[in-house]
Protein backbone atom coordinates (compact mmCIF):
# COMPACT_ATOMS: atom_id res chain seq x y z
CA UNK A 1 0.00 0.00 0.00
CA UNK A 2 2.98 2.47 1.03
CA UNK A 3 4.29 1.81 -2.26
CA UNK A 4 1.24 2.45 -4.45
CA UNK A 5 0.36 5.94 -2.35
CA UNK A 6 4.01 7.15 -3.39
CA UNK A 7 3.44 6.31 -7.33
CA UNK A 8 -0.53 8.50 -7.00
CA UNK A 9 1.78 11.17 -5.50
CA UNK A 10 4.61 11.33 -8.07
CA UNK A 11 2.26 10.63 -11.17
CA UNK A 12 0.55 13.50 -11.27
CA UNK A 13 3.77 15.79 -11.19
CA UNK A 14 4.73 13.92 -14.67
CA UNK A 15 1.69 14.58 -16.12
CA UNK A 16 1.88 18.07 -15.24
CA UNK A 17 5.12 18.12 -16.42
CA UNK A 18 4.36 16.59 -19.94
CA UNK A 19 1.24 18.66 -20.35
CA UNK A 20 3.46 21.92 -19.38
CA UNK A 21 6.12 20.89 -22.26
CA UNK A 22 3.54 20.41 -24.77
CA UNK A 23 1.79 23.23 -23.94
CA UNK A 24 4.91 25.52 -24.68
CA UNK A 25 5.41 23.66 -27.84
CA UNK A 26 1.78 24.35 -28.78
CA UNK A 27 2.22 28.12 -27.90
CA UNK A 28 5.96 28.60 -29.49
CA UNK A 29 4.78 26.70 -32.77
CA UNK A 30 6.85 24.10 -31.80
CA UNK A 31 4.02 21.97 -32.59
CA UNK A 32 1.94 23.83 -35.14
CA UNK A 33 -1.61 23.85 -35.58
CA UNK A 34 -3.29 21.39 -37.71
CA UNK A 35 -0.01 19.32 -36.48
CA UNK A 36 -0.93 15.05 -35.74
CA UNK A 37 0.57 14.45 -32.50
CA UNK A 38 1.31 10.59 -31.17
CA UNK A 39 1.41 8.79 -28.00
CA UNK A 40 3.91 7.07 -28.95
CA UNK A 41 6.59 9.94 -30.34
CA UNK A 42 5.98 12.34 -27.58
CA UNK A 43 7.07 9.49 -24.65
CA UNK A 44 9.97 8.70 -27.35
CA UNK A 45 11.15 12.26 -26.97
CA UNK A 46 10.36 13.12 -23.64
CA UNK A 47 11.99 9.86 -22.33
CA UNK A 48 8.45 9.03 -20.46
CA UNK A 49 6.61 6.25 -20.64
CA UNK A 50 3.06 6.66 -22.38
CA UNK A 51 0.54 6.51 -19.67
CA UNK A 52 1.44 9.83 -18.42
CA UNK A 53 1.41 11.30 -22.16
CA UNK A 54 -1.87 9.90 -22.53
CA UNK A 55 -3.02 11.72 -19.28
CA UNK A 56 -1.55 14.66 -20.50
CA UNK A 57 -3.06 14.57 -23.96
CA UNK A 58 -6.45 14.14 -22.19
CA UNK A 59 -6.15 17.21 -20.61
CA UNK A 60 -4.88 19.18 -23.54
CA UNK A 61 -7.92 18.02 -25.49
CA UNK A 62 -10.16 19.15 -22.61
CA UNK A 63 -8.55 22.73 -22.41
CA UNK A 64 -8.64 22.87 -26.44
CA UNK A 65 -5.26 22.49 -27.54
CA UNK A 66 -5.74 19.59 -28.99
CA UNK A 67 -8.51 17.98 -31.18
CA UNK A 68 -9.51 14.25 -32.86
CA UNK A 69 -7.74 14.10 -36.32
CA UNK A 70 -9.29 13.12 -39.10
CA UNK A 71 -9.38 10.01 -39.16
CA UNK A 72 -8.15 8.75 -35.82
CA UNK A 73 -5.53 9.92 -33.18
CA UNK A 74 -5.40 13.76 -32.11
CA UNK A 75 -4.02 17.04 -33.97
CA UNK A 76 -2.85 20.60 -32.82
CA UNK A 77 -5.75 22.18 -32.73
CA UNK A 78 -6.20 25.55 -35.13
CA UNK A 79 -5.86 28.97 -34.51
CA UNK A 80 -9.51 30.36 -34.51
CA UNK A 81 -9.81 34.58 -34.84
CA UNK A 82 -13.45 33.82 -33.42
CA UNK A 83 -12.17 31.55 -30.26
CA UNK A 84 -9.72 34.28 -29.32
CA UNK A 85 -12.34 36.62 -29.05
CA UNK A 86 -14.35 34.38 -26.57
CA UNK A 87 -11.39 34.10 -24.40
CA UNK A 88 -10.54 38.16 -24.64
CA UNK A 89 -14.69 38.25 -22.93
CA UNK A 90 -13.98 36.21 -20.36
CA UNK A 91 -10.39 37.43 -19.58
CA UNK A 92 -11.73 41.14 -19.99
CA UNK A 93 -14.59 40.33 -17.27
CA UNK A 94 -11.40 38.82 -14.90
CA UNK A 95 -8.97 41.53 -15.64
CA UNK A 96 -12.45 44.29 -14.63
CA UNK A 97 -12.67 42.55 -11.26
CA UNK A 98 -9.11 42.36 -10.58
CA UNK A 99 -8.63 46.57 -11.24
CA UNK A 100 -12.06 46.58 -9.05
CA UNK A 101 -10.64 44.89 -6.32
CA UNK A 102 -7.25 46.24 -6.32
CA UNK A 103 -8.35 49.84 -6.82
CA UNK A 104 -10.08 49.53 -3.54
CA UNK A 105 -7.01 47.95 -1.77
CA UNK A 106 -4.94 51.80 -3.42
CA UNK A 107 -1.91 48.64 -4.60
CA UNK A 108 1.04 50.42 -6.22
CA UNK A 109 2.30 47.75 -8.84
CA UNK A 110 5.70 47.63 -9.04
CA UNK A 111 7.09 50.40 -11.49
CA UNK A 112 9.98 47.96 -12.61
CA UNK A 113 7.29 45.93 -14.28
CA UNK A 114 6.08 48.39 -16.24
CA UNK A 115 9.97 49.77 -16.92
CA UNK A 116 10.41 45.88 -18.39
CA UNK A 117 6.81 46.00 -20.77
CA UNK A 118 8.57 49.15 -22.40
CA UNK A 119 11.73 47.87 -23.23
CA UNK A 120 10.40 44.42 -24.16
CA UNK A 121 8.03 46.48 -26.63
CA UNK A 122 11.00 48.17 -27.82
CA UNK A 123 12.63 44.50 -28.85
CA UNK A 124 11.90 42.04 -31.34
CA UNK A 125 12.53 39.25 -28.53
CA UNK A 126 7.83 37.83 -28.90
CA UNK A 127 8.75 35.79 -26.06
CA UNK A 128 9.68 38.64 -23.95
CA UNK A 129 7.21 40.58 -25.55
CA UNK A 130 4.80 37.85 -23.79
CA UNK A 131 6.14 37.72 -20.45
CA UNK A 132 6.22 41.25 -19.70
CA UNK A 133 2.48 41.60 -20.76
CA UNK A 134 1.48 38.13 -18.23
CA UNK A 135 3.89 39.79 -15.61
CA UNK A 136 1.91 42.81 -15.78
CA UNK A 137 -1.15 40.91 -15.30
CA UNK A 138 -0.46 38.65 -13.09
CA UNK A 139 0.85 41.70 -10.87
CA UNK A 140 -2.82 43.02 -11.24
CA UNK A 141 -4.47 39.54 -10.37
CA UNK A 142 -1.87 39.63 -7.20
CA UNK A 143 -3.09 42.78 -6.24
CA UNK A 144 -6.50 41.80 -6.22
CA UNK A 145 -6.01 40.01 -2.83
CA UNK A 146 -8.43 37.01 -4.19
CA UNK A 147 -5.89 34.04 -5.18
CA UNK A 148 -9.21 32.80 -7.41
CA UNK A 149 -8.80 35.05 -10.18
CA UNK A 150 -5.53 34.51 -11.36
CA UNK A 151 -5.83 30.67 -11.34
CA UNK A 152 -8.99 31.16 -13.14
CA UNK A 153 -6.87 33.46 -15.89
CA UNK A 154 -4.10 30.85 -16.12
CA UNK A 155 -5.54 28.66 -19.00
CA UNK A 156 -7.17 31.59 -20.52
CA UNK A 157 -3.56 33.31 -20.87
CA UNK A 158 -2.15 29.24 -22.41
CA UNK A 159 -4.56 30.72 -25.68
CA UNK A 160 -3.42 33.49 -25.88
CA UNK A 161 0.19 32.91 -25.48
CA UNK A 162 -0.14 31.26 -28.90
CA UNK A 163 -1.50 33.74 -30.61
CA UNK A 164 0.37 36.22 -29.11
CA UNK A 165 3.27 34.56 -30.69
CA UNK A 166 1.61 34.09 -33.74
CA UNK A 167 1.11 38.31 -34.66
CA UNK A 168 2.35 40.11 -31.80
CA UNK A 169 6.06 40.23 -34.56
CA UNK A 170 3.73 41.83 -37.03
CA UNK A 171 1.79 44.49 -34.56
CA UNK A 172 3.62 48.08 -34.67
CA UNK A 173 2.87 50.45 -31.34
CA UNK A 174 3.46 48.15 -29.03
CA UNK A 175 4.27 50.99 -26.56
CA UNK A 176 0.81 51.98 -26.75
CA UNK A 177 0.21 49.44 -24.66
CA UNK A 178 2.39 50.16 -21.88
CA UNK A 179 0.72 53.56 -21.86
CA UNK A 180 -2.90 51.80 -21.33
CA UNK A 181 -0.74 49.73 -18.51
CA UNK A 182 0.61 52.88 -16.94
CA UNK A 183 -3.17 54.35 -16.77
CA UNK A 184 -4.73 51.32 -15.72
CA UNK A 185 -2.01 51.12 -12.45
CA UNK A 186 -2.18 54.88 -12.10
CA UNK A 187 -5.96 54.64 -11.60
CA UNK A 188 -5.65 51.53 -9.25
CA UNK A 189 -3.33 53.37 -7.14
CA UNK A 190 -5.17 56.47 -6.62
CA UNK A 191 -7.96 54.06 -5.80
CA UNK A 192 -10.69 55.07 -8.64
CA UNK A 193 -12.10 51.50 -9.17
CA UNK A 194 -14.74 52.42 -11.62
CA UNK A 195 -11.79 54.58 -14.22
CA UNK A 196 -9.39 51.14 -13.14
CA UNK A 197 -12.16 48.49 -14.22
CA UNK A 198 -13.20 51.02 -17.25
CA UNK A 199 -9.86 51.34 -18.60
CA UNK A 200 -8.99 47.50 -18.22
CA UNK A 201 -12.23 46.38 -19.95
CA UNK A 202 -11.13 48.65 -23.04
CA UNK A 203 -8.03 47.64 -23.24
CA UNK A 204 -8.82 44.13 -23.24
CA UNK A 205 -11.78 45.07 -26.06
CA UNK A 206 -9.03 47.02 -28.07
CA UNK A 207 -6.67 44.07 -27.20
CA UNK A 208 -8.80 41.12 -28.47
CA UNK A 209 -10.04 42.83 -31.68
CA UNK A 210 -6.70 43.58 -32.56
CA UNK A 211 -5.20 39.95 -32.06
CA UNK A 212 -8.06 38.28 -33.39
CA UNK A 213 -8.02 40.53 -36.42
CA UNK A 214 -4.02 40.03 -37.29
CA UNK A 215 -4.48 36.21 -36.49
CA UNK A 216 -6.88 35.96 -39.75
CA UNK A 217 -4.93 37.71 -41.42
CA UNK A 218 -2.08 35.57 -40.68
CA UNK A 219 -4.05 32.11 -41.21
CA UNK A 220 -5.52 33.79 -44.56
CA UNK A 221 -1.67 34.25 -45.68
CA UNK A 222 -0.17 30.81 -44.05
CA UNK A 223 -0.58 27.60 -46.63
CA UNK A 224 -2.41 24.38 -44.60
CA UNK A 225 -0.64 22.37 -42.46
CA UNK A 226 -0.65 18.64 -43.44
CA UNK A 227 -2.73 17.13 -41.02
CA UNK A 228 -0.51 13.77 -42.00
CA UNK A 229 2.95 15.26 -40.53
CA UNK A 230 3.39 14.07 -37.13
CA UNK A 231 5.66 14.73 -33.97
Amino acid sequence: MPAQLLRLEASPDLVERVYRTLVDAISDGSLAPGQRITQEEIAQQLAVSRQPVLQALRLLKKDGFVEDAPGRGLQVSPLDAGWIRNVYQVRGALDALAARLAAQRRFRIDPEVLEQGRAAARGDDVAAMIDADLAFHNALYAAAGNPLIGQSAQLHWRHLRRVMGAVLQQMRQREAVWDEHQAIADAIAAGDAATAARLIEDHGLRAGETLAQRLAQVLAATPQPDPRRQT
